[in-house]
Formats: structure tokens, C-alpha cells, sequence
């Protein structure tokens, strides 16, 4: 059975659309690295239980800020809390597949300089048009990859 839409309620969904599209950029992702070795709580509070211990260079994502704390998601999905002082404005990225391939430029044919293995983590250099990211490891060697290979963009 197909539905019947009146013009009216065609114009109420289309402003609404547009309404949720304008909205979009607002909503952008806010990635954070953790900067030194810190206890992750399941609450805003030190008092609070530690669940684990997030390794210096472990790219999270900003859910919620509050005084202090903030609420952030890890590359497997896990919602914790850290004290904000343990965050840094610099932006780390960790493989998501069994191997990434690093090349020399931003292009499939370009020539491999390294593999890098599931949860390595890699300083983000640039975000790149046309779904490349430049990306430099801990050991100084540097290049493109595509960007559905890493998490924390």
C-alpha cells in the first residue's frame, strides 16, 4: 500500500531535510590524542571506577566536555571518561585493517614505503580531497594512505 503524501506535509519534510542538512557541520567530529598514559573511569569523577589504562598516542573521539573531564569513544567503540588535561590538540590515527599500505603520494600506484599492522598508531600530518591522508610514524618515516584505513578522522 503506498502512502499519500499532500503537498503540505512534502514542503514540512523538505524544510525539515534542509533543516538537518544546514545542520550537519556543526555536528563534526572531535578528535583528540591522549598525551601521556592515563586511567580511563566509567564516570567524571577520580572517586570513580578505572576501567583501563589508554596508552600515550591513543586517538579518541570527543563526545562530551565538562568541567575537567571529558566523555570520549575509542577506536573499538568503548564510551569512557579521562580528566581533560590527559587530552592533546594533536591528531593521531590507528590502522584499522590487518595491514595498511603507506605509499610515497596520495595514489594507488604510487610505490609502498611501509606496512603498517592493525592498531598502529600514526601522527596525522594532513587531510587530503579525494579520501588520502599524509601520516608520519613514531620512527620518522612518513606517507600517504587512504583515509577508510585508519580510525580517528
Amino acid at each position: 500500500m503506498l502512502a499519500r503524501v499532500t503537498l503540505r506535509q512534502a514542503a514540512a519534510i523538505a524544510s525539515a531535510l534542509a533543516a538537518i542538512a544546514t545542520a550537519l557541520p556543526a555536528l563534526a567530529l572531535d578528535y583528540r590524542t591522549v598525551n601521556e598514559a592515563a586511567p580511563m573511569y566509567d564516570a567524571p569523577s577520580a572517586k570513580s571506577k578505572p576501567l583501563f589504562v589508554a596508552l600515550a598516542g591513543t586517538p579518541v573521539e570527543v563526545v562530551v566536555s565538562l568541567e575537567g573531564w571529558s566523555k570520549v569513544r575509542d577506536s573499538r567503540g568503548d564510551l569512557v571518561w579521562i580528566e581533560k588535561k590527559h587530552l592533546a590538540e594533536q591528531r593521531n590515527v590507528i590502522v584499522r585493517l590487518d595491514r595498511a599500505q603507506v605509499r610515497v603520494g596520495a595514489e594507488d600506484r604510487a610505490a609502498l614505503v611501509f606496512e603498517a599492522e592493525r592498531d598502529v598508531v600514526l601522527e596525522l600530518v594532513e587531510n587530503l580531497p579525494g579520501g588520502w591522508v599524509k601520516v608520519k610514524h613514531r620512527d620518522g618515516q612518513g606517507g600517504f594512505l587512504k583515509a577508510s584505513q585508519v580510525w580517528g578522522l
